[in-house]
């Protein structure tokens, strides 16, 4: 089939012969609506609304506050951090679900820095990625603001170089945000440890979509979202993962009562609690958890279809078949692929470039039922980018097919061009 460009009949083939094809009935998806937009806000999975009501109307509505520990509110955000373990190569009672990607990541960060100090205190740097989700550049600028730490920004190709005697911590996206690129986090790791240097990963675009290895690989601190691959909802809870030779080391800095080693002791000093349990703050939004908490079945219903792995390979058949039918069906109407071609280096989405009307063309094709989204570039280096996520567990090759004529039907028509696409939404 990659020797050729392929129909739609034989996508559909492709589909009738996909061992993974009946996870999509768990989702709930709009009919007419092709969902390529996985890796911003993952779909609604089947149960999800019925399980969030029921902790509304009975284990909130009527048992009250009973439902910390008769429906088990208490213990939520470490049982959710037990199935997502599953998904990023990390054991039972190392993952806690809880606050926001930012949040966490300020937890571990700060830790990271406070162990490298305590070792190495001629360590002034952190070490991070130019094109690095803009959020994990700000966190990092603060904490080195408020420390005396200089944040240094390089690309891609420059990480190993850069991983000086000075720094103590690399801070990376294990895939990038806007091309899909994918950091081999074994390699990287074991660089920044030959150099000394901790290393803190952000999961945001990986976990549920592609295989992770954090014990596998030697990573030190992890953090991601909840609200992608893993579908949990709008603003789902992120989770953390430390290293268990870190996780007793250091007070995170946001020593809250659910991290306290007895919160119901109520004593005036902090305790730390042992493990991963110590990097939970305040009290955790348990309806939102109980989302999470579904849109994590999804992967325990995988893992008798051949877990991550088999949703690797299927995630790289519909990204490749994507890639393709850009390369052959599309050429001439000036798009650029900045998602790495060889599968070991791309996660899973597909990113285009153009030079004008990134944001129209995605606004055309959502307009169609095609929904992806738009990254703005900087007018330099890093182009607008028009941005499509594969989600194995949902999406199939016909689904691919169709975005692409879909796409080619844009560009051909010049629909783009009308005038109502070019209008800026608040969240593009």
């Amino acid at each position: 089939m990659m020797n050729l460009t392929p129909t739609l009949q034989d996508c559909k083939l492709l589909d009738a012969q996909d061992p993974l094809r009946d996870l999509r009935d768990q989702f709930d998806l709009p009919p007419g609506v092709i969902y390529l937009d996985g890796n911003s806000l993952g779909v609604l999975p089947k149960t999800t609304s019925a399980r969030v009501a029921h902790a509304v109307t009975r284990e909130w509505g009527t048992d009250l506050i009973k439902s910390w520990n008769t429906a088990g509110w208490f213990t939520l955000p470490q049982r959710v951090g037990d199935k997502i373990a599953r998904v990023i190569g990390a054991q039972p009672g190392e993952v806690v679900a809880a606050d926001s990607t930012s949040i966490n990541l300020f937890k571990v960060l700060a830790a990271a820095l406070h162990i490298a100090k305590a070792d190495h205190p001629h360590k002034t740097k952190i070490v991070s990625e130019r094109s690095n989700f803009p959020t994990d550049l700000y966190i990092a600028e603060a904490l080195c603001k408020e420390r005396g730490y200089t944040l240094q920004l390089v690309e891609a190709d420059e990480i190993a170089a850069a991983l000086q005697a000075d720094v103590a911590v690399l801070m990376l996206t294990h895939v990038n945000y806007r091309t899909g690129a994918m950091h081999d986090m074994q390699a990287v790791t074991a660089q920044a440890h030959a150099q000394g240097v901790l290393t803190v990963w952000d999961l945001a675009h990986s976990a549920g979509a592609v295989p992770v290895d954090l014990n596998g690989s030697g990573a030190d601190f992890a953090v991601g979202c909840g609200y992608k691959y893993l579908n949990g909802g709008p603003g789902a809870p992120a989770f953390v993962w430390v290293h268990p030779q870190h996780t007793d080391h250091f007070w995170q800095p946001l020593a809250g009562w659910w991290g306290h080693a007895a919160p119901f002791a109520f004593t005036p000093d902090y305790q730390p609690a042992k493990g991963i349990t110590r990097y939970q703050c305040g009290t955790q939004p348990i309806l939102s958890l109980t989302a999470l908490d579904c849109g994590l079945d999804a992967f325990l219903a995988a893992e008798a279809l051949g877990g991550m792995t088999a949703l690797r390979q299927k995630s790289l058949a519909l990204t490749g078949l994507f890639m393709q039918l850009v390369r052959t069906r599309l050429h001439g109407h000036g798009f650029g692929i900045a998602t790495p071609a060889q599968e070991a280096l791309r996660g899973s989405q597909v990113s285009l470039t153009r030079a004008e009307g990134a944001y129209a063309i995605v606004q055309a094709l959502i307009a169609r039922g095609v929904i992806g989204d738009f990254r703005a570039g900087d007018g330099g280096q890093h182009p607008d980018i028009l941005r499509f996520g594969f989600t194995p567990l949902y999406v199939g090759y016909a689904d691919v097919w169709q975005a692409a004529e879909h796409l080619c039907q844009v560009m051909q028509t010049g629909e783009w061009q009308d005038a109502r696409f070019a209008q800026k939404n608040a969240v593009t």
